[in-house]
């Protein structure tokens, strides 16, 4: 799912309106860099939604820039050091505070940031939105990992397919 029609997505549309998806319908949903380019307004429905169209026993995994560390880089006087490199070239701290500047430039004004998370934040929304546990976990480029298990998710067994897939720095 995204909202470029440019990316050809399966689904087009925004996370903050997953109405025309069933209740229950998903086993898993992964949002990668995504929730970040929502207002915080829209975050909290596109949690709530999220949680609505997960089966009992499913999870979401939701990765976010993490704004401690990227704030941490700020206060350090290091707002436009390149902090890491990415597919889409340097990132810099105001790059994952805004959104990546080079592509907002060239046009693509969805890559703008609207808000941001910290592991507190982002653990806090997905328990108001009913999920079970929130597991967070820093990651490896100044962001953070939430993976929001529902009330009859098996904690071990995803944590097993995750580790499986690569994302072992989860266990």
């Amino acid at each position: 799912m995204d909202i470029d029609p440019r990316v050809s997505p399966d689904l087009l549309g925004s996370l903050d309106d997953l109405g025309h998806i069933a209740d229950r319908s998903f086993e898993a949903v992964y949002c990668s860099h995504s929730l970040e380019h929502l207002h915080p307004h829209e975050v909290v429905s596109a949690i709530r939604g999220i949680a609505r169209i997960l089966k009992r026993n499913g999870f979401a995994l939701a990765t976010t820039p993490d704004l401690e560390l990227i704030a941490a880089l700020i206060v350090q006087g290091r707002a436009e050091d390149v902090a890491y490199q990415s597919p889409v070239g340097p990132i810099t701290a105001l790059d994952m505070l805004y959104g990546h500047a080079a592509s907002i430039a060239a046009g693509n004004h969805f890559m703008a940031h609207k808000t941001g998370f910290t592991e507190d934040r982002i653990a806090r929304l997905f328990l108001e939105a009913h999920f079970e546990e929130v597991l967070v976990i820093k990651g490896r480029s100044y962001d953070l990992f939430a993976l929001a298990l529902m009330p009859e998710a098996d904690k071990n067994q995803i944590l097993g397919e995750l580790r499986n897939g690569g994302l072992d720095f989860l266990i």
